[in-house]
């Protein structure tokens, strides 16, 4: 994943969408005709009206990577394609997202972000079984389209007139569903039958715009301005980061400004920090330098905006010093310890990081501390 702190971002905030006073690009009208399009999809295929020409109803759901919303309803929808299949329905996810609409402290929920790429990531991952299709370059479709959050449900009969237009269902935790509004629209186009509910509001993280970039200056330099300091810690000091989480889900990198992996990787280092620092997590920075090189130290943190808890080796017993924060660690790095509440060790990684990887065992580990509301 390139780096964030280096490219624009935007911010809108996971909400309750109604037709707010805030949303730029109302939903198509009920009666209208289904907006045409050609978006890649993940697996490569350009796709377009004219590929569901055969199916008597076309489904189109915009969805996104991030949002934990849109993250419950991901096996609703491959339930909803096994359960139609054979019977005239089209089900197609659309990413609407400009990934430079997504703030990275956003991405506290997922692996992954919104880009194309990290769309065929997700859609391996979770074996997904619909065209998944991706707009967020212009997002000039999703605009005419107008969902409002996501997840955004457009259902369209036979002659690709809007029937139906919003929610999945009553609730993204999918032991309270009570109202199925989108398998009930389906079901009664495929009678020739008039929708029981036509309209509803949608819950879920706001579509994220491109053209909302006039936050994006804002966050960016609130970021930068956050101070970058760093303490020397003794043998004591770096066992109790093992031992003494806070409650917490603590990341603990070792590194040091001559060491190149380390430096090649502190970015995004800093941008998992910005990630996830609202959740239960803390990022502690440990510098393997000696004490005398405080200053230099300082001075590379200051530079990469790391407003994290930043350690320098307090002594120049340095084998100590290794010994007591991890005594299965050879002493090559960068080195990595991910450490859960009850002090164990639950990702460890000897140089080079990969950051998929270890996002992915972040992701399950905070939510274990703090389930979102819409997890099974």
């Amino acid at each position: 994943m390139k780096s964030l702190l280096r490219t624009v971002l935007v911010s809108a905030s996971c909400a309750w969408i109604g037709w707010s006073a805030d949303v730029q690009y109302p939903p198509l009208k009920l009666g209208s005709a289904a907006v045409d399009f050609a978006l890649p999809g993940v697996d490569g295929r350009t796709y377009g009206l004219k590929d569901f020409a055969g199916s008597k109803v076309l489904v189109l759901v915009f969805t996104c990577n991030h949002c934990p919303t849109a993250q419950a309803y991901e096996e609703r929808l491959k339930e909803l394609v096994k359960d139609y299949a054979g019977r005239g329905v089209a089900i197609v996810a659309i990413s609407p997202n400009s990934p430079q609409g997504v703030r990275l402290d956003e991405l506290g929920y997922t692996d992954v972000g919104d880009d194309f790429e990290d769309m065929k990531i997700r859609a391996q991952e979770r074996d997904f079984n619909f065209p998944y299709l991706y707009d967020g370059d212009s997002e000039v479709i999703s605009k005419r389209y107008g969902p409002a959050a996501t997840p955004h449900v457009f259902i369209f009969d036979a002659e690709r007139k809007l029937r139906y237009q919003g929610r999945i269902d009553d609730t993204e935790r999918a032991d309270l569903v009570k109202v199925r509004d989108t398998r009930n629209a389906i079901e009664a186009l495929l009678a020739g039958a008039e929708p029981p509910v036509k309209e509803t509001k949608v819950f879920g993280c706001s579509t994220k715009w491109s053209d909302k970039s006039d936050t994006v200056q804002k966050w960016m330099e609130k970021v930068r301005r956050e101070p970058a300091t760093v303490t020397q810690a003794k043998a004591a000091d770096l066992k109790k980061l093992r031992e003494d989480t806070g409650g917490k889900l603590r990341l603990i990198n070792v590194w040091a400004t001559w060491c190149g992996p380390c430096v090649a990787e502190f970015d995004e280092l800093i941008e998992t920090n910005l990630r996830f620092r609202h959740r239960d997590f803390e990022l502690v920075t440990v510098a393997a330098q000696y004490p005398d090189e405080q200053a230099q130290v300082l001075k590379f943190l200051q530079k990469h905006s790391a407003s994290t808890r930043n350690l320098l080796f307090g002594t120049n017993d340095k084998y100590a010093l290794l010994e007591a924060l991890d005594p299965d660690w050879s002493g090559a790095l960068p080195h990595t310890l991910l450490v859960a509440p009850n002090g164990k060790v639950i990702h460890r990684q000897t140089g080079a990081l990969d950051f998929l990887e270890l996002r992915r065992q972040i992701v399950p580990a905070l939510n274990a501390i703090t389930p979102w509301p819409g997890m099974k």
